[in-house]
């Protein structure tokens, strides 16, 4: 049996799951609400203020979708909860980054601003405190909204290996290179 998939999630209090005959998971809580379409063969029920989903066979498509669907219910049920958050860093001379409402302002060391649309479900906050990174702040009830905004801000200037400049994830490890001096030896 999946070993994720086997796992019952507890439902916090001020949260709400629906589950509809078509096998849709609604999940509402105090920041929002999600929807999830699961399949046929994964069955989902509520058993004792905990969400509890079963296979139909033991298939490698039925096992595989098992520990995927529990993910994608857990990560909603923690979303409308608590919400989640990821942390960019600016790493290079002249970054800057600034929020204007849901409009992120970026100046990259291109020629120009970039000016980047934000969706509405994510909230942003833009940190710059003087001798330190910029840092941009996302927040979200959704967490596979968030990782897609992160990742598409991340790859206007994804960080490079040989100085680290671009833009990476708060705590990210980079692999560096060498460059020249590994040549002259």
């Amino acid at each position: 049996m999946s070993r994720i998939g086997k796992l019952p999630i507890s439902i916090p209090q001020g949260v709400e799951i629906n589950i509809s005959d078509t096998n849709r998971v609604t999940v509402k809580g105090k920041l929002g609400e999600l929807q999830q379409l699961i399949d046929p063969a994964i069955k989902v029920k509520i058993d004792n203020g905990q969400v509890v989903l079963e296979r139909a066979t033991e298939s490698k498509d039925h096992k595989s979708k098992h520990g995927l669907y529990r993910s994608l219910i857990n990560n909603m049920v923690q979303g409308v909860s608590q919400g989640f958050t990821t942390v960019l860093e600016l790493v290079g001379v002249g970054y800057k980054a600034e929020a204007r409402g849901q409009m992120l302002d970026l100046s990259l060391g291109y020629s120009h601003h970039i000016f980047f649309e934000i969706p509405q479900e994510v909230k942003i906050e833009t940190v710059s405190e003087r001798g330190k990174n910029p840092v941009i702040k996302l927040s979200s009830f959704d967490k596979q909204l968030l990782g897609q905004v992160a990742a598409k801000i991340r790859s206007l200037r994804p960080p490079e290996p040989y100085k680290g400049k671009g833009i990476k994830y708060q705590g990210e490890e980079l692999r560096r290179k060498l460059g020249k001096a590994a040549a002259e030896k």
